[in-house]
């Protein structure tokens, strides 16, 4: 091998790391990407922690809100808004279930001001070769869980979160395609009454 060809080989592989290292996402371009998130809505696939799938509509609207329509035979609801989560079981005539936002993952997504590079936010920040994969948790509260989120980029998108909740489950979100902009009624994210008698 003569030295030129060392040396263009040397080239296209630190061509190709440097490639490779632009595809992950600085936390800075993800955190400004969600700080531009308004609104958004669209379709999602949830993979629970017993393995079932159900389907539905997601609702976004930033700061604090987020809606769930779970199409059947499921037909829950799940409204985050007025910093609680609302869970409605449609086959029960209880009030819904209701938590606390700041104590759920999710509030690292709806929250006001995101700012990844916070101290002890950012657990895990990876590539793996497709998208950049950013693990979160509240800093003060780890013990309150972390969401793994999953963003393409050019522009960025978020695809995907997983939900690892302080009792030790799992639940997985695929977005499909986001409409992002436009306005979204605040109705939709009222808090929810008791399903009727």
């Amino acid at each position: 091998m003569t030295l030129w060809t060392r040396m263009a080989a040397v080239a296209v592989a630190i061509v190709a790391a440097q490639a490779a290292w632009a595809d992950k996402l600085p936390l800075n371009a993800i955190s400004s990407y969600l700080n531009d998130l308004r609104t958004a809505q669209g379709t999602f696939t949830q993979i629970n922690d017993d393995g079932t799938v159900d389907t539905g509509n997601i609702y976004i609207k930033r700061p604090g809100k987020m809606r769930f329509e779970y199409n059947a035979p499921n037909e829950s609801l799940l409204v985050a808004s007025a910093n609680a989560v609302y869970i409605v079981d449609s086959k029960s005539n209880q009030p819904p279930e209701t938590y606390p936002l700041r104590r759920t993952p999710l509030s690292l997504i709806l929250a006001r001001n995101v700012n990844l590079s916070q101290a002890n936010m950012v657990v895990g920040h990876d590539f793996d070769g497709t998208a950049t994969i950013v693990t979160a948790q509240d800093p003060e509260h780890p013990e309150y869980g972390n969401i793994q989120m999953k963003f393409t980029g050019n522009p960025v998108q978020l695809r995907q979160w997983v939900v690892n909740d302080s009792g030790g489950g799992q639940t997985t979100v695929v977005l499909g395609e986001l409409q992002t902009g436009g306005s979204i009624s605040n109705r939709l994210f009222d808090a929810p009454r008791r399903t009727a008698d």
